[in-house]
């Protein structure tokens, strides 16, 4: 199984190969975990993002992810995915788990070897912290994905506790 690491702390401060953005689909920064990114990774960031093709203004539709170059952070990528907004895009647990796999697909293609974890959606898009901690834990924990250090990067200790009652309650499955 590979290695999966729960931290209270801040993503944008992280050493790893890739971090992951929780985006909004234009991928032009916004508030939460991708302005902070936005704001740490500079204006580099921001001139990555609007590379990216955009199609009536979608640069990553819903459940899918997106890589670029870090800017400023310590990664060699940042990862956009946009995760469900909760009670609007359906089904939300099918595209949650479809923006972590498809960001660890991006991370596995692209060489990496370590990778950190937001809690996507958890923010203003308001999925319930329990049931998202499930389904990123189930999906991170897939044999195909043992060759990558994953860190969940969480910004308060509750959510850090959620997460790894998740990972513990998922090893004794």
């Amino acid at each position: 199984m590979g290695k999966i690491k729960i931290v209270q702390g801040d993503i944008t401060t992280v050493e790893v190969d890739a971090i992951v953005n929780a985006a909004n689909s234009r991928m032009l920064g916004g508030g939460g975990v991708d302005g902070a990114i936005h704001r740490a990774a500079g204006p580099e960031l921001l001139a990555a993002c609007k590379k990216v093709p955009a199609e009536k203004g979608v640069r990553c539709p819903t459940g899918e992810a997106r890589i670029t170059e870090a800017g400023n952070l310590n990664a060699k990528y940042v990862i956009h995915t946009v995760g469900p907004r909760y009670g609007v895009d359906e089904p939300a647990e099918r595209l949650l788990e479809t923006a972590y796999q498809n960001s660890l697909n991006l991370a596995l293609a692209h060489g990496c070897q370590s990778i950190a974890f937001p809690a996507i959606s958890c923010g203003v898009y308001g999925y319930p912290l329990k049931e998202a901690a499930h389904i990123a834990i189930s999906v991170c924990t897939r044999p195909e994905y043992d060759p990558l250090t994953i860190c969940f990067y969480l910004f308060s200790e509750d959510m850090a506790a959620i997460w790894t009652t998740a990972l513990k309650n998922h090893c004794h499955e």
